[in-house]
């Protein structure tokens, strides 16, 4: 029986090996790190839920895992960790799962966290997250005290601890008052070592250092998501500003001391400046275009195979700009479940305008629309779709181009709503984790539905006792998901941010925003 303890983690957990985001070497700079001061942050726009349970939008997750917390999460190699967990602990078999909880923690409203509420939000998380499959198996829950759970499982399953690191819908614990909440309905009462302060949509948002706090006093330090967290600023304004113009000016004038998604061909408008600087993170995520399965003309396999025959990749990458690498897999290089030369991708980067004529004339095509969503904020996703529209009207397609908010957009793909058939948006960083974080995107952006291979191809995915097994699963899926073009991969990205320099102690982990530990100097 393997633990997963403070400093012993399990054999099943994923250590990366080539490629290891580690966390600064943030000592000396956190020993002379001081409490105070408030950050101003320039982000693209609001979030539409800061319901964990239903989130998958970075704009919600850089709120959502400053506030809330889970059981586990990843460490700065990738690895599974205790988070709220002291312990985590798989039977012989992996059909049962101990988890005992670190004592005194506190919810933001003062209650502490016992057993029960762990038990509450598991059991909300299978009834309103899009990730529910992963809690599938669940026969059912024992809390035999108010510091231990059990999750009993109908059957064996070796990567549980991996789905539950996972930080896009992340298995955050809530207090068991919210178990019967309806999806985005949730107080924002979390654990984490900030709490909501005031959120007015379409403006702004505010977040404040919790005192009740509770760190993790048997890790030295941060450590990805996890680890000893210290909050040092007394508050985060979140700035909702679409333009990267603005957002820009906002940090040259010290309205804001930190802006996200800085355009490569803007960076050296924030590099002129002394007090300024930009900070590169490489491999942060991967670019997909989203077909929608369901919709219209895309509901047919042909025609969506079409749209990928048509797709120039290089074409995408010049137009955009920004840092990006081609790679056919949903997974990086270096990680364990890249699967480089061990197979044929012959869905990636195809650009024949006469293959895609070809396949058309196949699913007997007659000139029906083909609605492409994008959006305002993001620069380079409406510069894809652009892109893209080009593309498929040389192939003979009838397309029609609309852009609309971000928050809209992400929920049209979020949820499978909308009048749509091709979208596209940026996954990460649960690339760094593979098949297991996957799934729940797979099948609600491309909202597939009763596809009876690639349920199979999960379920010999979950059943499987060895990395090896699991590998071949996870080209099967790859080869459903890719090669019948429900996604269709552009490239593994990077973003740049730009900051003041009296901004200190950033992590270069490359995860979602982490607002503990640095301070403003």
């Amino acid at each position: 029986m393997a633990t997963l303890g403070r400093r012993d983690f399990s054999r099943g957990a994923l250590a990366i090996g080539a490629l290891a985001w580690l966390p600064m070497n943030s000592g000396s700079a956190l020993a002379q790190a001081k409490k105070g001061g408030a950050l101003a942050y320039a982000t693209v726009s609001g979030p539409g839920t800061l319901d964990p349970h239903v989130s998958s939008s970075l704009v919600e997750l850089e709120v959502i895992h400053n506030v809330f917390e889970g059981l586990v999460a990843l460490d700065g190699q990738n690895a599974t960790k205790p988070m709220l967990a002291a312990k985590a602990t798989p039977s012989a078999d992996s059909k049962a799962y101990t988890f005992e909880l670190r004592r005194g923690v506190k919810f933001h409203n003062g209650d502490e966290l016992t057993s029960a509420d762990v038990q509450a939000s598991l059991e909300r998380y299978q009834r309103v997250s899009p990730n529910a499959s992963a809690l599938a198996d669940v026969e059912r829950y024992e809390a035999p005290d108010p510091y231990t759970l059990i999750i009993h499982l109908k059957v064996p399953n070796y990567v549980l601890l991996d789905a539950m690191k996972g930080p896009i819908f992340p298995f955050m614990i809530l207090p068991a008052s919210q178990k019967d909440k309806p999806a985005r309905s949730v107080d924002v009462i979390g654990t984490g070592p900030f709490s909501l302060g005031e959120w007015v949509k379409d403006s702004h948002l505010v977040i404040k250092r919790f005192d009740g706090y509770a760190p993790d006093m048997s890790s030295p330090g941060r450590d990805g998501y996890a680890g000893r967290k210290t909050a040092y600023l007394d508050s985060v304004l979140y700035r909702f500003i679409p333009e990267a113009t603005t957002r820009i000016a906002a940090l040259q004038t010290g309205e804001v001391q930190l802006a996200s998604t800085i355009p490569t061909e803007l960076r050296a408008q924030v590099e002129q400046r002394p007090e300024l600087a930009i900070r590169e993170v490489f491999p942060l995520g991967g670019s997909y275009i989203i077909v929608n399965s369901q919709h219209g003309p895309t509901a047919n396999v042909l025609i969506r195979r079409a749209i990928g025959a048509a797709i120039d990749i290089n074409e995408i990458i010049d137009a955009t700009g920004g840092i990006n690498k081609p790679n056919p897999w949903m997974s990086f290089p270096g990680t364990p479940y890249y699967l480089g030369d061990a197979a044929p991708t012959p869905w990636y980067d195809v650009k024949s305008a006469d293959k895609a004529k070809e396949l058309l004339k196949q699913a007997g095509y007659n000139n029906e629309k083909i609605i492409i969503e994008t959006n305002s904020n993001y620069q380079w996703m409406r510069t894809t779709m652009l892109v893209v529209a080009e593309q498929l009207k040389q192939a003979g397609m009838n397309v029609d181009v609309q852009v609309v908010d971000w928050t809209t957009n992400a929920a049209h793909m979020q949820q499978g709503s909308g009048d749509w058939n091709l979208s596209t948006t940026l996954f990460g960083p649960e690339h760094i984790l593979g098949p297991s974080p996957w799934r729940p995107l797979i099948y609600a952006f491309s909202s597939i539905k009763g596809d009876d291979a690639l349920d199979a191809a999960y379920k010999e995915f979950f059943a499987g006792a060895d990395l090896e097994k699991r590998r071949a699963a996870w080209l099967k899926i790859q080869q459903i998901v890719l090669g019948d073009a429900h996604m269709i991969k552009i490239a593994d990205s990077g973003r740049l941010s730009g900051y003041a320099k009296k901004l200190k102690a950033q992590s270069d982990y490359a995860g979602i925003l982490q607002l503990w530990d640095i301070y403003l100097e």
